[in-house]
């Protein structure tokens, strides 16, 4: 299933997505069919996921028996980031495609070598938009901005000291993560994730996040970025240093995942800085991100 977070007059609300693209408003559908489970009534993706495969099957069942009415034509949907305000920071992956790794070698004139364990970091849930919304330039901050196209992963089974061959039991869903970064920042910063990766605007997330039956193989999946147009980023997550049970197994050692949580698996090369001569993100531009079989999440550009 095909799930999103959208704006409607009295407030945001989680939906479904229907195969024609249309949206079913899960909480109004509930109501509407007397339910009262509150995974499905109070109208957020988050209380969907915390209510596991249960609310799932009563998502199908609802979707079967809809009244036509509630149905949002695509069209007409304004979508939102899929969790608007996650419940924690959103962990993130870097140095996770060797060439990237090499091209931020080139680009600094250093040696960069692959680490034996996952390099985190996180975003603060501040850093978080949907699709549409500006990418905000603070320009009194940063004049390198840059973009990053990856797979996010969201959580809904809790675990901690998860071993490899249960990460798959515990992901709910994938969508798409732009992991916006101010470049001067990073390196004003020694360098460090945090504060260069960190800025409002910075963790364009969505449109979609679709349950991980409907995708076959999440270490196969094309993914780029495009800028205006031109694409900058082509790869596979088949490239990843370390695939996501890897990943997973790490992070979860000795920290509690919960349902909700989002890790960003890293990125490929093709981005700005690395180019020659570097091309950062303008005012006016637009950045979007494509992953195979999740969809399409564009920005616009613009000066804060």
């Amino acid at each position: 299933m095909r799930f999103a977070t959208i704006a409607t007059p009295t407030g945001s609300t989680a939906a479904l997505q229907l195969e024609n693209g249309d949206f079913l408003p899960i909480a109004a559908a509930s109501k509407a069919q007397g339910l009262t489970d509150r995974a499905l009534t109070e109208g957020s993706l988050q209380a969907l996921i915390e209510g596991g495969d249960a609310a799932l099957a009563q998502v199908k069942s609802l979707a079967a028996k809809a009244d036509p009415a509630l149905i949002i034509a695509a069209q007409k949907a304004k979508l939102l980031a899929p969790l608007p305000r996650p419940e924690k920071n959103v962990f993130c992956v870097g140095r996770n495609y060797a060439d990237h790794i090499a091209e931020g070698a080139r680009a600094q004139k250093t040696t960069v070598a692959i680490t034996e364990v996952p390099v985190f970091f996180t975003k603060p849930r501040t850093a978080v938009i949907g699709p549409g919304t500006d990418v905000p330039i603070f320009t009194h901050v940063s004049t390198q901005i840059d973009y990053e196209v990856e797979l996010a992963l969201i959580f809904g089974k809790p675990g901690r000291d998860i071993p490899k061959a249960r990460v798959y039991d515990h992901i709910w869903g994938y969508t798409i993560l732009n992991d916006i970064t101010a470049r001067d920042v990073q390196r004003r910063h020694g360098g460090q994730y945090f504060k260069g990766k960190g800025l409002d605007g910075s963790c364009p997330l969505g449109p979609i996040v679709v349950t991980a039956d409907e995708i076959a193989d999440p270490q196969n999946l094309g993914l780029r970025s495009l800028v205006n147009g031109e694409v900058r980023q082509n790869s596979n997550t088949a490239q990843m240093i370390f695939d996501i049970p890897t990943l997973v197994a790490s992070l979860s050692e000795g920290l509690t995942l919960e349902p909700g949580d989002i890790l960003a698996t890293g990125t490929p090369s093709g981005v700005g800085y690395a180019m020659e001569p570097p091309a950062f993100l303008k005012d006016g531009d637009e950045v979007v991100c494509e992953i195979d079989g999740i969809g399409r999440l564009a920005n616009p550009v613009r000066n804060a």
